[in-house]
């Protein structure tokens, strides 16, 4: 706290409190407020006293950088600008800056009122000189603020440096998980394409590219291997949910090793599900490394450009869906565990369009390609039509759901899902706010999964999936309830969490899915 705040702090008959550096740094707001006040009959008294503590400061310069340093621990003070006035109440108003407004009910003398006044504007204007005096042009919450933002970026990066895993002395990936107090690893020390997607996008930013595109192209290797689970093989073009690298002794020379990659395309995970957004996250990783690094001989690649063809082939596969979007069994993406997401979950359509943006964007045109193409297209316009116009929530569109009329057969039909209101839950009423909205986690016949999910969401609005009123409409959401989907932790992955019978019957009572 600075003298001067000292001062006015005394004009304003605040009480002596204790000091704490720190606090002013993590706390304090540095502009001054005069809502706070003091009784009429003691005013005249902490007026004078105030003089006094004013010119004993004066004279006491040499003590600005000791001072200055230092936070009121007591009431925060709050940026107002201008003189102040009585309301009558014994509590001082705002008034204009070039006005003394200030009247004292027992009568102090207008020539204190005006050195009062003075006072005031000489301390405000020596309040800006010193923080214009701040290294770099601003406060030293700021510097402060700004040097411990670097030092955990700094802390980051080491932590993320050290899970990087090397195949053949070259760095490939990073772990899922580092926890040196857990014992029990299970897979977690397996680098997860998912879960490197964030990771490499990290490294893109910073500068290193090598990892992300050793990353693709090892991992691109993996896609042709042989899988099978009791005698039953994948389609082509699966994606591994992750690999590890095992270092064996080489064949016919024990002393000697080699490295080798060990994927698991879910014959080995836990509940035996194949992941479906693996190869949805290349995909969009391949592209993102093409921008960043400005090498696009990657994607131009043969073999990469048949993974890519590999991928859409196994994603636009006809089947008995009558719909645009990826039909999924429950616990193929997100945490690999049952979330209640079967069916069309919102996130892998999110996924889905995205991937398929930038497959078009990296396809080369040639005559092999044009039919595939051609079905991407027709898959990208349904697709969008489909989330926007019926995962689109908001109170007009809650209030249509009431008035649905159920078991229509026809063409025509309004209520396409047979979707019965009884579904909307008593907690979304209360919780959707008059201006917002969002995309429901999941549709299916007579099925709306109205939770929050916020990957789905999110990535919507990357992509451009949600149209440019949704994105706007999911933000003001987000912003009007922050304490519900953020509060003072990361951003929640779902909302609301299941609870009792609920979470029960959804997870199958999986400890984990908490």
């Amino acid at each position: 706290m600075g003298y001067s705040e000292v001062v006015l702090q005394v004009l304003q008959a605040r009480t002596p409190c204790s000091i704490n550096s720190d606090s002013y740094f993590y706390q304090s707001n540095p502009m001054l407020s005069f809502k706070t006040c003091v009784s009429c009959l003691r005013r005249t008294s902490y007026v004078y006293e105030g003089m006094r503590n004013y010119s004993r400061i004066r004279r006491s310069r040499v003590k600005i950088n000791a001072v200055r340093d230092m936070s009121c621990k007591c009431r925060r003070v709050e940026s107002v600008s201008g003189s102040t006035a009585d309301d009558g109440n014994g509590r001082w108003i705002l008034g204009e800056p070039n006005v003394s407004t200030h009247v004292l009910n027992n009568g102090l003398p207008k020539s204190a009122n005006l050195h009062n006044h003075e006072v005031v504007q000489h301390l405000k204007h020596e309040k800006g000189h010193l923080k214009s005096k701040s290294p770099a042009g601003g406060t030293v919450h700021d510097t402060l603020h700004k040097a411990k933002a670097e030092s955990i970026e700094k802390e980051a990066w080491n932590l993320l440096r050290q899970s990087i895993v090397y195949y053949c002395a070259n760095p490939v990936g990073t772990i899922a998980a580092n926890d040196p107090i857990d014992s029990c690893i299970l897979n977690y020390d397996q680098v997860f394409i998912r879960d490197f997607v964030p990771s490499g996008i990290a490294f893109l930013l910073k500068g290193d590219y090598d990892i992300v595109r050793n990353f693709i192209l090892h991992t691109l290797q993996l896609q042709s291997w042989e899988k099978t689970m009791d005698c039953h093989s994948p389609g082509q073009g699966l994606m591994p949910a992750s690999f590890k690298v095992r270092t064996i002794p080489l064949e016919g020379d024990d002393s000697a090793t080699e490295d080798v990659l060990d994927p698991d395309f879910g014959e080995a995970a836990i509940g035996r599900v194949a992941p479906v957004d693996s190869g949805l996250w290349w995909i969009i990783l391949l592209r993102a490394y093409g921008k960043c690094s400005g090498d696009l001989s990657v994607q131009e690649r043969v073999d990469v450009q048949t993974g890519i063809k590999m991928i859409l082939k196994l994603c636009l596969a006809d089947g008995f869906d009558m719909f645009p979007t990826l039909l999924v069994t429950d616990g193929s993406c997100m945490i690999d565990r049952r979330m209640g997401i079967h069916g069309h979950p919102l996130e892998i359509q999110a996924l889905f369009y995205s991937a398929l943006l930038c497959a078009r964007e990296m396809l080369a045109p040639e005559d092999g390609s044009a039919d595939l193409l051609q079905a991407l297209n027709n898959r990208l316009v349904a697709l969008s039509f489909h989330i926007r116009e019926y995962y689109w929530i908001e109170m007009r569109k809650l209030n249509e759901i009431y008035r649905y009329k159920t078991e229509e057969y026809s063409y025509d039909a309004v209520n396409k899902f047979n979707i019965y209101p009884d579904q909307i839950p008593h907690w979304l009423v209360e919780w959707m706010p008059d201006k917002g909205g969002y995309l429901i986690g999941n549709l299916q016949p007579a099925h709306m999964d109205f939770r929050f999910f916020s990957l789905g969401n999110l990535w919507s609005i990357v992509s451009s999936l949600a149209t440019v009123d949704q994105s706007h409409a999911i933000l003001d959401l987000i912003e009007a309830k922050w304490a519900d989907l953020v509060a003072d932790m990361p951003f929640k992955i779902c909302y609301p969490a299941l609870e009792d019978q609920e979470w029960r019957i959804t997870t199958g009572s999986d400890p984990k899915n908490t």
